[in-house]
């Protein structure tokens, strides 16, 4: 129906004439749909403006597949033409060496903007033994080396005498994901940097601090939930002794049976992601490839729409996106008109 997300395979269409990249041979072909990759936290929103950017214009639905950030990254960056992504759902911002590898792939314009923010949210069952936690006692349950020793934290109590004498049980993230990526930068690095000697690594042997303060534990405690952040909700409703990390919109969907726990005091809800007083705050993007507007029908209408359904009573923060600020969203509406090209000095 019209009103469906299409998660079908791509119809290759001729489009004889066309000198543009995307609808030229080099291209394997045109489209007439919107293809969208990436990030699990961005596809709820994604499929929400999709489902009314169908409804309101007469534009075929855009294809749009979940398949992580990183993974998405790599679709998008793979080249210009209808056989690739026009769009990346990102749940954190591009990186350097992405976007060197979308130069390399002639993928040479690429439109970046903010459509709002999320909370990398800590929770677990309803019906779990309520608790708090710091980013550092997130670290010591998870890093596979806390401070540079092999992790031996069986129960939570083994990191703070405070906390419940219960198994360590951690659903999270995939590597691939840019939820776990918001996890080691918003969360992880900040309990590791809490050793001072931990923390100077970082100017005197760069790879050994982010071998100590980013890797995450494989013997058990830290599982990993895949692309799926339902999953991880389902895990938690099931067991209520583990805890759950995934984006605060599927908190916000499923109250009913989970419960966010707080971070150095702060409990993730609306108000404090949006003023950047919870600790793992985090923007989310999309990214155009420039070269395919005006070939693949209903880029700029799409982008437009994403942005405008962001504002503090739009639909989309009814499905648990938090709102940017004012200045962002207006600075945003220009970037969807201009399409102004991301340069690579604003990475890292």
């Amino acid at each position: 129906m019209k009103n469906k997300i299409a998660l079908i395979a791509l119809a290759s269409l001729s489009l004889a004439g066309c000198e543009n990249q995307a609808g030229g041979a080099g291209g394997g072909g045109s489209r007439d749909q919107i293809r969208i990759v990436g990030s699990s936290t961005v596809f709820p929103f994604a499929k929400a403006v999709s489902e009314n950017f169908v409804n309101s214009t007469s534009f075929k639905a855009p294809v749009l597949e979940s398949t992580g950030t990183g993974a998405g990254m790599s679709l998008f960056c793979s080249g210009v033409g209808a056989d690739t992504p026009d769009i990346e759902n990102a749940s954190r911002r591009m990186k350097a060496s992405e976007f060197d590898l979308c130069q390399t792939n002639g993928v040479t314009d690429i439109v970046e903007i903010n459509i709002g923010i999320d909370g990398l949210a800590v929770a677990q069952s309803k019906e779990g033994v309520g608790f708090e936690l710091t980013p550092e006692q997130i670290y010591r349950a998870i890093a596979a080396k806390p401070f540079g020793k092999e992790n031996t934290n069986k129960n939570w109590s083994d990191i703070d005498p405070s906390l419940p004498s219960m198994p360590i049980s951690v659903y999270g993230p995939p590597s691939t994901s840019g939820t776990r990526d918001a996890l080691t930068e918003l969360i992880m690095e900040v309990g590791c940097k809490t050793d001072p000697a931990t923390k100077a690594l970082k100017d005197s042997n760069k790879d050994e601090y982010e071998a100590i303060c980013h890797d995450i534990r494989t013997d058990g405690p830290y599982l990993d939930a895949g692309e799926n952040d339902n999953l991880i909700v389902q895990k938690l409703k099931s067991n209520p002794k583990a805890v759950g990390i995934f984006g605060y919109s599927f908190l916000e969907e499923n109250l009913d049976t989970v419960k966010g726990i707080a971070i150095s005091g702060v409990v993730p809800a609306y108000d404090v992601i949006a003023s950047g007083e919870y600790p793992g705050a985090r923007p989310l993007y999309i990214y155009v490839k420039k070269q395919h507007v005006g070939v693949i029908p209903g880029i700029e209408e799409f982008i437009t729409e994403f942005v405008k359904a962001g504002t503090r009573d739009g639909y989309l923060v009814k499905t648990g996106l938090i709102a940017s600020p004012d200045e962002t969203r207006a600075a945003m509406m220009d970037v969807t008109k201009n399409l102004p090209v991301l340069k690579k000095d604003v990475l890292q």
